[in-house]
């Protein structure tokens, strides 16, 4: 059955939420089996299929194919072998301690499935990040209306046929299509609605949701900062830094943003940051734009946006201290390091979302923290330095959605992780168990015994005996 609808067909929305009504009640009470069953369909079809989505990723946006199979296909396995392993212990009641004043009590929390859940993946990796937050759903026992990125068709029809090959449409169902067939379903009165995009779309869609009430997890974005202390390792530091930054061309939204650095090390680490990039993506010395390992800005759009903020920073006096070089045709941009940027040019104000990487300098790790505070919350702060003190004093006086010392971009695969931002960076966590309890009902359950409990004695008709337990409970409980 083909979903891809137009916004004057948004009833055909409405049949599928209903459809889906029932099933969400069956699945309430879905047994770790049968969620697993449902987990396995999907890991089966990713392994007979695995050139297929290399290639789509490859007409999308010319991604290599070894970076499908790390960032596209393995965070998607790891997850699913992750909730294989652990979602009988996650599924379980979990018992909570009984105060003494509740002694007659027991009490425990349940986990149940929110229901009917709406996931809006984005386009830069529009394989990962739209199956893994299904995982996460269908762990938790939730039925999904599945809507991928109109910016990657390839990729987004290859997500409809494993969906449609998996799975009927009244339990999961994708939808393709617009930022119009988007609104159109925000409309709906879902019960969790898992989002990733940028900080402006997600305003949008939150205010949809609490038309609703709808529960929400928005995976957005922003300036995350990459700290080079004065203790830092150069080399290594700039090799992490590169990779992260370059990894999908940029287009990565914990990439590394910007980079501060110790003023004492900024030429050092300018050098061996050009050294990494031409060992990663030129080591032969033919061009970057002819290496098989570097991928392409995935529209004429985006390419536009790069290269204004490029512009813009140049005519305002940065200075470029490595690549430049940009080709419409093939939406090729080189990998860019830019020094001399001032808060004025665009590409220190908006999220860079691709190969461009402003070096900043700073005398004392107060500057950094400082000028790190001005921004909103980043979604990651990564921090590249041996000094532990410092370190601490970095993690206490900047707030992030996560944190890493000495790499980055790695704390997304790591499955036990509670990945996502906080506040202008996002709302809410996923990965793993954290991913089972952002589309889980967390149900406290509180049992109590027949006959005489501890409230019995403080029903009416209130005397001075009552006055004295409350009086008790407050002092002493």
């Amino acid at each position: 059955m083909d979903f891809q609808l137009s916004p004057k067909n948004t009833s055909a929305f409405s049949q599928i939420f209903d459809s889906q009504y029932q099933t969400a009640l069956d699945w309430r009470r879905s047994s770790f089996e049968e969620r697993k069953n449902r987990l396995i369909k999907i890991s089966k079809w990713i392994k007979s299929n695995q050139e297929r989505i290399r290639q789509a990723l490859i007409d999308d946006f010319n991604k290599p194919s070894i970076e499908t199979d790390l960032s596209e296909i393995f965070p998607v396995t790891s997850e699913i072998n992750h909730a294989l392993k652990n979602l009988k212990s996650w599924m379980k009641p979990k018992k909570i301690k009984t105060p003494l004043a509740m002694a007659s009590t027991s009490a425990w929390v349940q986990f149940e499935p929110k229901g009917r859940a709406l996931i809006i993946a984005p386009w830069n990796y529009p394989f990962n990040l739209a199956i893994g937050p299904l995982i996460s759903a269908l762990a938790a026992g939730c039925t999904v209306m599945l809507k991928p990125s109109e910016m990657t068709p390839a990729t987004s029809l290859l997500v409809q046929e494993m969906v449609s090959s998996c799975f009927k449409p009244e339990e999961v169902a994708v939808i393709l299509g617009d930022a119009t067939v988007a609104e159109g379903l925000l409309s709906l009165p879902f019960d969790h609605v898992f989002f990733t995009g940028s900080p402006q779309i997600g305003k949008v869609v939150m205010k949809k949701a609490a038309e609703h009430l709808s529960s929400v997890t928005l995976e957005l974005g922003g300036k995350s900062p990459a700290i080079v202390g004065a203790s830092a390792d150069l080399k290594d530091a700039a090799q992490k830094i590169i990779w992260g930054k370059l990894v999908n061309c940029g287009q990565t939204c914990v990439a590394p943003d910007y980079i501060l650095v110790h003023e004492s090390q900024q030429e050092l680490l300018l050098s061996e940051l050009k050294i990494a990039i031409q060992q990663f993506y030129d080591p032969y010395y033919k061009g970057i734009e002819h290496s098989p390992d570097y991928a392409r800005i995935i529209n004429d759009k985006h390419f536009q946006r790069l290269t204004g903020y490029l512009d813009d920073a140049i005519q305002k006096g940065a200075q470029v201290a490595f690549g430049g070089k940009a080709n419409q045709h093939h939406r090729y941009i080189e990998p860019t390091l830019l020094i001399g940027t001032e808060e004025s040019m665009s590409i220190n104000q908006e999220e860079i979302f691709g190969p461009l990487l402003p070096i900043l300098s700073f005398s004392e790790i107060q500057e950094a923290i400082d000028y790190i505070n001005r921004k909103p919350k980043p979604l990651s702060l990564y921090l590249f330095n041996q000094d532990k003190s410092e370190q601490q004093k970095i993690l206490q006086h900047c707030s992030s959605g996560n944190a890493v010392i000495n790499d980055c971009v790695l704390q997304f695969l790591h499955n036990e992780f509670p990945f996502g931002g906080v506040n202008n960076s996002g709302i809410g966590k996923s990965h793993g168990y954290h991913g089972f309890l952002a589309f889980s009902n967390e149900k406290g359950v509180l049992k109590q015994r027949i006959g005489l409990t501890n409230v019995t004695l403080l029903r009416p008709p209130y005397g001075i005996k009552t006055k004295q337990i409350i009086n008790s409970l407050i002092k002493w409980f």
